[in-house]
């Protein structure tokens, strides 16, 4: 029954047959790697797990190395029962039982037949034998009480040899949960004393801010007294310096993520592209329009860039896409094509996009196809220029999207792309 359960257990659920490769899934559940990978192949938006129905991602697929080591043990286990639930052997010997002998009215093995107990007995093969011995429905042989016997024996044997297997990985099992929390405690203390240290530089630098404030506030509360410029803001330098560096770094020392209010650059913009008055939003015009040509148009895409570009620091942007079709949005690197019609997939645009399929992508090469819960309808780029880093959000909940690691060594500019007409991209504020 031991045996039958975890051989159960070691059972793919879509081929049924033991676990091949298997893997585990972001929902905790197992198969072999050549079947998920087959099932994950048919063509759907988005693919769900086959046993409990939620939304798996295949790049989300790790090796299960434990469970592998599991089944080999499950397998061999289950051969060796079944092949000595088979045969009934000889306690002297370890041989099968195949032959009866009639003058001591009992089954023995081939090498009983040569030894001089039995040398001059008559044998027969136990199955013709066996007949012999019925009466009716009742099988008077005393071969089965000597089998049950031996069964009875063999079967104990066969027991202490399961439980031992079982002791021994049990015991494997123990040692790596002693381990994994060991690992754990690790962790957990290490993030309990950076949690800390961040509370610790969190109180430091407010106080040191507020001290900075109250200076100032007392500088210039002699405004009205002091009609002398120098005297009015007597502030000292390095007073000012480190007020900079507070409202400048993040308390474990990291550059700060700025909002940043996008305005459309329209040297940039495509002639089909339509910029509104204060160039914050852009949608596809009927035709194209009259615009002067230059070196930093795009000309042949629905393109357009932001005003301002970055070299440094982490920035963020939001911007509104509503209900249309039809357009991609990023980071693009100052050098791109400008004359010439891009791929969406062109080196240097960092961009997700909704075609007229429906379907959210991020433009890697070749495509990614994402899955997302709900839909978007404001998206937040953020930019880290440092750590070559282009993160997608969903603002109104802040789910990530998709995350490009890049390495940067020119400006970066927001970056825009429509090809459906009723697609707007609105910036926000």
């Amino acid at each position: 029954m031991l045996i039958g359960n975890l051989i159960n257990e070691a059972t793919c659920p879509i081929c049924l047959d033991s676990f091949k490769d298997p893997v585990i899934t972001e929902c905790s559940h197992n198969f072999c790697g050549a079947c998920i990978s087959e099932y994950c192949k048919e063509p759907s938006r988005n693919v769900s797990c086959p046993q409990c129905r939620k939304k798996i991602q295949p790049r989300n697929f790790r090796p299960n190395r434990q469970l592998a080591n599991m089944v080999e043990i499950a397998v061999r286990l289950g051969v060796e029962a079944a092949k000595k639930a088979r045969e009934i052997v000889c306690e002297e010997h370890k041989e099968s039982l195949k032959l009866f002998c009639e003058q001591e009215q009992r089954p023995i093995c081939l090498v009983c037949r040569e030894s001089e107990v039995h040398r001059g007995h008559t044998v027969a093969p136990i199955e013709e034998a066996a007949p012999a011995y019925k009466v009716g429905n009742a099988t008077l042989c005393p071969v089965l009480k000597l089998s049950r016997g031996s069964v009875q024996v063999n079967g104990k044997l066969e027991r202490r040899k399961i439980l031992s297997e079982f002791e021994q990985l049990h015991e494997f099992l123990s040692e790596q949960q002693c381990l994994l929390l060991a690992q754990l405690e690790v962790l957990d203390a290490e993030i309990l004393k950076r949690r800390n240290k961040y509370v610790t530089k969190v109180s430091e630098k407010t106080l040191l801010l507020n001290e900075l404030i109250s200076e100032i506030q007392r500088k210039f509360q002699g405004c009205s007294s002091n009609r002398n410029q120098r005297e009015v803001f007597p502030i000292r330098r390095d007073c000012l310096q480190q007020l900079c560096e507070l409202l400048t770094t993040s308390c474990d020392g990291v550059s700060c993520c700025w909002n940043v209010h996008v305005t459309l650059d329209p040297e940039t913009a495509n002639p089909h592209l339509l910029l509104s008055e204060d160039r914050k939003s852009v949608r596809l015009g009927a035709g194209r329009l009259d615009v002067p040509d230059n070196p930093k148009r795009f000309m042949l895409s629905p393109c357009v860039l932001g005003s301002e570009g970055f070299t440094t620091g982490r920035h963020y942007w939001e911007l509104e896409v509503g209900d249309g079709e039809g357009w991609a949005v990023g980071a693009a690197r100052e050098s791109v094509e400008r004359n010439r019609l891009l791929r969406l997939q062109t080196e240097g645009i960092w961009a997700v996009r909704l075609g007229w399929d429906r379907q959210y992508t991020a433009l890697t090469f070749p495509p990614t196809p994402l899955s997302l819960d709900e839909k978007p309808r404001k998206i937040r780029v953020h930019l880290d220029y440092e750590e070559g880093q282009v993160t997608f959000y969903n603002a109104e909940n802040m789910a990530q999207i998709f995350h490009f690691s890049a390495s940067f060594n020119e400006k970066i500019f927001p970056y825009f792309w429509l090809w459906a007409p009723e697609s707007c991209i609105q910036m926000c504020p």
